[in-house]
């Protein structure tokens, strides 16, 4: 088994490295309280990386979590996955994903699995959390079954790396660790992503047991450009290696939204079936999400991509849903049908017994364009 590597510690986060609080992002009211505040930091960028809109601070440093996702599959693609195991778009989707462990999600990785020859006993994502579909768990908790490993909503990355350990014939029950092979492919290319060398990266360990990544917001807004846009890269940027696989991942993700997330109470799907094929949106743990937005010709709109990050981290959705499609409403990328759609998420809502609003999570921030800021 390889030497277990210490992570270098993620460094100052939201609230140690900003110079003064976080702005207001929304609140939650009860009647007339104000019961909550949700704090936080948001910034679009263009195709090129440069900040158009921001609020709060973009320089706060994150942890990536599983918005690192649709850029780790890149490994596999690049080692000839595709070709290698017959990956059909549905399946790529899954394994940029945070699914739900619905049984779409397990009879799909079941399906690679099959192909591959590999057995799903050999995922070490855990079953923390699993699934996060709740009339699954309640069906599962029902009929005395206990959730796998495939059922975590880690599993389809996990699967990704165990068919690289397959396909590269490197050993399968240890790929997790640290100095694996697998890891330090996968390192490899978050590195190439971000504009940076594996030996720069800052690590954590992430609750499925891989690394997870430290950026500032900007920088992963400026990673899920690339993902809107992977073919706008010029000729010299040495990243224009990316543009093929990140633009599978995209595509797949695009035509498979329910497997990216779930079928029920899933805000990237729900975003992705709202506007479709016109943005990827991809959920991390603690309150971050990213955004891609694709370009539109027919508007004459370029690509773009937000970052989202609630400083109050998991422990409220609500919050993590509003801010998103308030940001999206304000950069005028939501509008008319497609914001009435997503109403639940905008402004939700929590009802007492008899049905009637009790309290109500509502945005309330401006997203400054940085040429207003100067001057």
């Amino acid at each position: 088994m390889p030497p277990t590597r210490t992570p270098r510690p993620v460094r100052s986060g939201p609230a140690a490295g900003s110079r003064r609080a976080a702005p207001i992002l929304a609140r939650h009211v009860r009647g007339e309280i104000v019961e909550s505040v949700h704090r936080g930091h948001i910034v679009q960028v263009d195709a090129t990386g440069s900040v158009i809109r921001v609020a709060g601070d973009p320089e706060a440093v994150v942890a990536l979590r599983s918005c690192v996702k649709p850029f780790t599959l890149v490994a596999l693609l690049e080692a000839g996955g595709v070709r290698e195991f017959d990956l059909s778009p549905a399946e790529l989707a899954i394994m940029a994903s945070s699914h739900s462990g619905e049984d779409l999600h397990v009879r799909t990785l079941q399906a690679v699995f099959r192909r591959a020859g590999v057995s799903q006993t050999l995922l070490a994502c855990g079953t923390e959390g699993a699934p996060l579909d709740a009339l699954t768990a309640i069906r599962l908790a029902r009929d005395g079954e206990r959730p796998g490993p495939v059922r975590h909503n880690c599993s389809g990355m996990h699967a990704a790396q165990l068919l690289l350990a397959r396909l590269a014939d490197w050993t399968l029950d240890d790929y997790w660790q640290p100095d694996h092979p697998v890891q330090v492919a996968t390192r490899a290319v978050v590195a190439r992503v971000f504009a940076t060398t594996p030996e720069r990266l800052v690590t954590a360990t992430d609750q499925c047991g891989v690394d997870t990544y430290g950026f500032p917001l900007r920088a992963v807004a400026a990673a899920f450009a690339l993902l809107a846009d992977p073919d706008g890269l010029p000729a010299a940027d040495p990243r224009r290696s990316l543009s093929a696989p990140l633009r599978l991942i995209r595509d797949a993700m695009l035509a498979n939204p329910e497997q990216v997330g779930g079928t029920r109470d899933r805000l990237d799907t729900s975003l992705m079936k709202a506007l479709p094929g016109r943005l990827v949106a991809k959920g991390g743990a603690e309150g971050l999400r990213g955004i891609a937005i694709l370009s539109d010709r027919a508007a004459g709109t370029p690509a773009s991509a937000f970052a989202i990050k609630v400083e109050d981290g998991g422990g409220f959705s609500r919050a993590a849903w509003s801010i998103a499609i308030e940001a999206l409403r304000l950069a005028g990328i939501l509008g008319g049908q497609s914001l009435r759609a997503l109403g639940r998420y905008h402004r939700p809502v929590q009802l007492d017994p008899h049905g009637k609003i009790a309290a109500e999570t509502i945005p309330e921030f401006d997203l400054v364009p940085v040429g207003e800021l100067v001057g």
